[in-house]
């Protein structure tokens, strides 16, 4: 794979002779001015002698003489009127009046000398001549001097090694990108491209359209180093369209945002944002079905766990949108519930509801694990929706502690639960994971197991007849949460490497934070009770494809055994404790349509309540003490296909177990 290099790293042969008269000492700098003026004088007195001859004549004996006059009287003026102190690219008026007095008076000195006084074989029309000629010349050469090496030249240059830019889409949008740049002094646009065979070849606004076939010899012939897309009305599979052959060239590639995020239409310098990972995926979002959407939500109150996380933070920027009376954010830690309020507060300011009356945001502080805390909040505000998105899934991090992620999620989940069996709920959606499919680490039991809590309340629910509706909905990682992949990559990319993958055959689903958010309120909608929601997540990533795709659209190369000069290196580090090498959404194979596209109904099966109550009351006791070889037991005990790789992890448990030893 070749890797261009970028412009600014290439200097042409002006700009090292550039660089090294800039950098030559204040003395040697003034002996050159001073060469360049005795040379000069030597040039203005042959020139003077042909124009008096009219015609061109070899130096003779008159000509040294005149010449060596020149310098005599020349040389110690300019000494003494300071064009030798002078910093000739700074030199502006002053410095040009300078130079004209100091001439001034040699030209009556040697005016007088070979015109007045008479020297043999120099022409008296000499002593006239030359003056004006070296005047003309020592101002034409700090003129030239300051436009070299002074502001004039030197932007010019910089603008030469600017990044080089071309513009995928010369519709509305490319031509508005275009006129913003024009004057731009970041960047050079250089040409268009687009797919209109029509407009190969002509010129828009001074600028050439270009075939997007011919992208591979555009970026070497013209030095292109960025591609911007502007074709914001594109789908997300055109767009992808788009990037793989782009890819191809080693550019860095940005893109103006969809229609309704240009601010009125219009298109600004500042919208051009760095390429969305989501355009790799090359799906896109289905638009939300408004007969479900609103249905649980919509002049309710609604209470959302885990408000201030990734999932969790998209569930309440939804849900604003659909009109609650109020929405209460429940969120553990204290700094994620004031960036989340802050930015609704925002939000719910710049629009109205439906009703005409502002959406009431009550922040709280809690634990989903305290049941007293838990009891107060449904008790005062006796919420019509619950959304259960509290829930600690990092990997590895809970592999490590695996005692403190079982309370959090499957306690955590029975505890607000059994509030909202209490309190009258009616809906209560539970955000789940696939990660519950055959788990092989502690975070995916976890989750397995709080799908089952509900499901076992929900059979409960259905003989009691009580009105809870309870549900859960599972999908893959989400593009840009906390812990993602992606931000990871972006970061290490821009830090110059290396990505670091724990293996190359691993696959992972994934979806946008706003689409999977948008899935779970609908999901929740249908729900009927017990009901396990599986998104249709599209085909798996092989995240080594997806690594090097963003290292190419950023512009570089992938540093291999096929490129051993490339720029960025992926590292296999080794898969992390309970990772699996991909991940499942169905336990069965048997899922069900629902009326939306993209969701499926699960049939999984679980422990009645009384079991699997009378197996939690033991789980609980494994949990108090931290035994964590027996709270591994009882998982596999408690959930089908839970299969733990690898020793205890426990930082806890390790330690302990050391100093024992």
């Amino acid at each position: 794979m070749k890797t261009h290099p970028h412009p600014r790293l290439q200097e042409t042969n002006n700009q090292v002779l550039t660089n090294f008269l800039l950098r030559l000492p204040r003395s040697a700098k003034r002996s050159l001015a001073l060469g360049a003026d005795i040379l000069l004088c030597a040039i203005t007195v042959w020139m003077a002698f042909d124009l008096r001859l009219e015609s061109w004549t070899p130096w003779t004996h008159a000509h040294f003489t005149a010449f060596l006059g020149s310098v005599a009287f020349a040389l110690p003026l300019f000494i003494v009127f300071g064009l030798y102190r002078a910093i000739f690219r700074y030199a502006g008026l002053p410095a040009l009046l300078t130079v004209l007095k100091a001439i001034s008076i040699y030209a009556v000195i040697y005016g007088f000398a070979f015109t007045l006084v008479s020297v043999p074989g120099v022409p008296r029309s000499v002593g006239v001549l030359q003056p004006l000629l070296l005047l003309l010349g020592v101002t034409l050469s700090r003129a030239f001097i300051r436009y070299w090496l002074g502001g004039t030249y030197q932007g010019l240059w910089g603008r030469d090694s600017l990044p080089r830019v071309l513009i995928y889409g010369a519709g509305s949008a490319g031509r508005q990108l275009a006129a913003a740049l024009k004057t731009s002094s970041q960047l050079v646009v250089v040409g268009l491209l687009d797919d209109d065979s029509r407009l190969h070849k002509q010129v828009l606004n001074g600028l050439k359209i270009y075939d997007p076939q011919t992208i591979l010899s555009l970026a070497a012939k013209l030095r292109v180093t960025q591609v911007f897309l502007a074709m914001p009305s594109a789908s997300r599979a055109r767009r992808n369209e788009i990037l793989d052959l782009v890819r191809a060239s080693h550019v860095q590639v940005r893109t103006l945002p969809g229609v309704m995020g240009l601010a009125q239409g219009k298109v600004q310098v500042s919208d051009l944002k760095e390429l969305d990972i989501e355009d790799l995926l090359g799906r896109d979002p289905i638009p939300p079905n408004p007969l479900i959407f609103a249905k649980n939500i919509k002049g309710k109150v609604v209470l959302v766990t885990g408000a201030g996380g990734s999932i969790g933070s998209e569930l309440c920027r939804q849900i604003v949108n659909l009109a609650p009376t109020t929405l209460l954010l429940l969120e553990l830690t204290e700094f994620a519930l004031y960036t989340i309020e802050q930015e609704l507060k925002v939000l719910i300011s710049q629009m109205t509801t439906a009703a005409g009356a502002p959406v009431s945001l009550v922040p709280l502080l809690a634990n989903v694990r305290d049941d007293a805390r838990m009891a107060e909040i449904f008790r005062a505000w006796k919420p019509h929706t619950v959304y259960h998105a509290a829930a600690y899934k990092h990997v590895p991090l809970v592999e490590h502690n695996p005692a403190e992620g079982i309370k959090n999620n499957v306690l955590g989940t029975l505890t607000t639960a059994m509030q909202a069996v209490d309190h009258g709920v009616s809906d209560f959606v539970l955000v789940s994971t696939d990660k519950a499919v055959r788990p092989t680490n502690v975070m995916g039991a976890s989750k397995r197991l709080a799908e089952m809590v509900l499901q076992a309340q929900a059979d409960v629910m259905a003989q009691a007849g009580h009105k809870t509706c309870f549900s859960m909905v599972r999908f893959g990682n989400v593009l840009g949460s906390s812990g993602s992949v992606v931000p990871l990559f972006r970061r290490q990319i821009k830090d110059g490497g290396p990505i670091t993958l724990t293996d190359e055959r691993i696959t992972r689903y994934f979806m946008t934070i706003p689409e999977a958010a948008q899935l779970v309120i609908q999901a929740g909608a249908m729900a009927s009770g017990g009901d396990v929601f599986v998104l249709d997540m599209g085909e798996p990533v092989k995240i080594a494809d997806l690594a090097k795709r963003m290292v190419e659209l950023s512009g570089l190369g992938l540093k291999d055994e096929a490129n051993p000069n490339g720029d960025i290196e992926m590292q296999v580090t080794g898969l992390r404790p309970g990772e699996k090498l991909y991940e499942e959404l169905l336990i069965g194979d048997n899922p069900l349509p629902t009326i939306h596209p993209r969701i499926m109904k699960a049939h999984e099966d679980f422990l009645p309540w009384a079991e699997l109550q009378r197996k939690l009351a033991a789980l609980s006791l494994a949990l108090d003490v931290n035994d964590v070889p027996q709270i591994r037991t009882l998982l596999q005990d408690l959930v089908s296909g839970y299969q733990p790789e690898g020793d205890v992890v426990d930082w806890v448990y390790l330690t302990k177990t050391n100093e024992s030893n």
